[in-house]
């Protein structure tokens, strides 16, 4: 109890200390709202609307939700077909490198032209393409990277391919993809939100950030934004959790 209290206390000192200041610099410097609001400002709107924050922040998490499952899954097949066929680990690997290179306000408007602008669908691809690369590039490393003396010990018993797959090589992973969960989880957040500012339902975060500025109510975009970061660090402490359940031995190596 007492390691866990020593753990969240630092991070919340920082947080309160740089809070303080930011409404100290505000006041002293009679800073305007559409240069910086105060953080009592942004407090109100997100408490005086915590209903609507709940919403939009929800409407936003499922559209990264769906895109974060949609490009884990495309990633997980990338990695295990590029692993196996050396002919797709030298195509697919450039393509992945040339997707994640594609800034999302370029990509985003494309999408809402090739599909129903007021449906999901071109957040949650803009999504999925944001996931694959980190999910790809750590799964098939983690597949490739494996101890030689663990291989060569494989092949000495003739083990076939899959078995070495499934007792070498997917536990070898293991780390690896909870690495890229970690990195892929609140981009997933990141680029839904970024995504909605470009047309479509306004329902989503990216969208009332860009309304409520647009009609000079800048607490409260900043407390959409306020809300956006904590619906990302829920997914980066929902993957925390579930590495905890599924994989506790990485958390035990790491602080070994």
């Amino acid at each position: 109890m007492t390691r866990r209290i020593n753990l969240i206390w630092p991070p919340l000192l920082v947080g309160l200390l740089f809070l303080g200041a930011w409404q100290i610099l505000v006041v002293s410097r009679d800073i305007k709202p559409y240069l910086l609001p105060a953080p009592t400002l942004i407090g109100e709107n997100f408490f005086g609307n915590l209903d609507l924050m709940w919403s939009t922040a929800i409407y936003t998490a499922w559209t990264a939700l769906l895109g974060l499952l949609f490009g884990t899954a495309a990633g997980l097949i990338a990695a295990f077909l590029a692993q196996r066929f050396i002919v797709v680990n030298n195509m697919v690997t450039p393509l992945a490198a040339g997707l994640a290179a594609v800034p999302i306000v370029a990509l985003t408007p494309i999408l809402n032209n090739m599909f129903d602008i007021t449906s999901r669908t071109p957040r949650v691809l803009v999504t999925a393409i944001i996931v694959f690369f980190p999910v790809f590039v750590n799964v098939t490393r983690g597949l490739v990277q494996v101890q030689p003396v663990q291989l060569e010990l494989m092949r000495s018993m003739n083990a076939q391919p899959r078995t070495v797959l499934r007792l070498l090589r997917v536990p070898n992973t293991i780390p690896f993809f909870f690495t890229a969960m970690k990195i892929s989880a609140p981009m997933a957040v990141i680029a839904a939100l970024v995504a909605e500012y470009f047309g479509g339902p306004q329902l989503g975060l990216g969208s009332r950030i860009a309304s409520s500025a647009a009609n000079t109510a800048y607490g409260r975009a900043w407390a959409y934004v306020v809300a956006a970061i904590i619906t990302g660090l829920l997914f980066y402490l929902i993957v925390l959790l579930v590495e905890r359940w599924a994989a506790p031995w990485t958390g035990r190596s790491r602080s070994a």
